[in-house]
């Protein structure tokens, strides 16, 4: 069982005292012996410590850095959502393929933003603007939200602040299983809680630092009885011998665990296992012993939105996969909505 995060090492912004989220997180990290360091700005932590690249970037990966977002225009880069809303940048887990390897390049480190108030009133402007049409916002496009929450409760205040709008719908996805504190949430069916899974394969040797595929089912199953609808994100989806059967007996236990209510209103993404020339490199020199296939000249060759290409299965690979997956998402939960394969 993977416990709740802890950072080892807290900064904070000066300008984050100004608010009552960064003032009630200082307190609990004081008391709870947690070492806290002044920082000019949550974007330039320097001095970390660690004798080599190797041990630098694992301190990172348990630094919680508090610090106020200043800029609240929001991205539009989901397929899932009209907007990312932006209240939390990196992530604990050390799952090797994540793209945050390379979006967020030197600074593996985890900031909270404690002007909360603030990105709700931008949420705001963001669904006037788009009225009377409803407007989803994406809440995990830069980190997973829900593993640090249990510290900051920001993802709850969200929750219930998109509960109390006509206009507006939550999303976030997780590989965490630490969501007792949201089953209470005033969520009034507005947010699509969803989590990421994957076969035993994937999550054995390429998840280190995130909870097992049982306890992620166990928490959908919470979650489910605590009235939000669900989705699960199949992702990535990677090819290895087997893989037919790992992904059978993960939906096998999907099916035989979540209530039958539960999969009615149910939402099911797919996205294959990607890769760029820059997040190679990455992920080599993060973790390089890691299993994870990066042969370019295994794959094809596809522009990305930004320009920027990236590597992916070759087409019949692709129609194997979607075919597979797809096909034991009819047959399992005949009533779920497969979103999209990417």
């Amino acid at each position: 069982m993977v416990k709740p995060f802890v950072p080892q090492l807290v900064y904070v912004e000066p300008r984050a005292m100004d608010y009552p989220l960064g003032k009630q997180l200082v307190e609990k990290f004081k008391g709870m012996g947690i070492e806290i360091k002044e920082t000019t700005s949550h974007n330039q932590i320097r001095n970390l410590p660690g004798d080599n690249h190797f041990q630098k970037y694992r301190k990172a990966k348990s630094t919680l850095v508090i610090g106020v977002r200043k800029t609240l225009k929001f991205d539009t880069s989901k397929p899932s959502a009209e907007y990312a809303i932006p209240f939390v940048t990196g992530c604990m887990g050390h799952c090797h393929y994540c793209y945050l390897q390379t979006t967020m390049g030197d600074k593996p480190y985890i900031r909270t933003y404690v002007n909360v108030e603030e990105i709700f009133d931008q949420a705001g402007e963001y669904m006037k603007e788009r009225m009377p049409e409803e407007t989803r916002f994406e809440a995990s496009c830069t980190s997973d939200i829900v593993g640090v929450d249990h510290l900051t409760h920001t993802l709850k205040k969200a929750i219930e602040y998109f509960g109390a709008t006509e206009h507006g719908r939550l999303r976030f996805v997780t590989k965490f299983a630490h969501v007792d504190h949201l089953l209470d949430a005033k969520h009034n069916g507005r947010t699509r809680f969803r989590f990421s899974i994957n076969d035993h394969y994937i999550i054995k040797n390429f998840e280190p630092g995130t909870s097992r595929l049982d306890e992620r089912i166990e928490a959908a199953v919470k979650v489910a009885e605590a009235g939000y609808p669900l989705g699960f994100i199949i992702a990535p989806i990677y090819l290895h011998d087997g893989w037919q059967e790992g992904y059978g007996e993960m939906m096998e236990k999907l099916e035989s665990k979540l209530p039958s209510f539960a999969k009615k209103d149910l939402t099911f993404e797919m996205i294959q296992h990607r890769f760029t020339k820059p997040a190679k490199r990455v992920i080599e020199k993060n973790y390089p012993m890691t299993k994870l296939e990066l042969d370019e000249s295994a794959r094809k060759w596809k522009w990305g939105r930004y320009g920027i290409g990236k590597y992916v299965y070759q087409d019949d690979e692709q129609e194997q996969i979607k075919d597979t997956i797809a096909g034991y998402i009819d047959h399992m939960f005949p009533d779920a909505k497969i979103e999209y394969f990417t």
